[in-house]
């Protein structure tokens, strides 16, 4: 992995899988490699977490999912 490869957000791979934004969060928030970024709750503005998956993560996952679908 490097740090300087693709990073894909959650909403460009559910389009691309054709999933919703929920699903792939679940499917990547707690893997190893991906970056969440939080921004704290406060009084005015709701907390939010953002992801950065980098694309060796999406292609680990996928091939993954895939042997499962065989």
């Amino acid at each position: 992995m490097s740090a300087f490869e693709r990073h894909y957000t959650s909403i460009e791979i559910a389009k691309q899988w054709n999933l919703s934004d929920d699903t792939i969060r679940a499917i990547f928030s707690g893997l190893p490699g991906v970056l969440k970024i939080i921004r704290p709750e406060t009084r005015n503005k709701r907390g939010y977490v953002t992801l950065r998956i980098p694309e060796s993560v999406v292609q680990k996952v996928h091939a993954e999912l895939w042997q499962l679908a065989a």
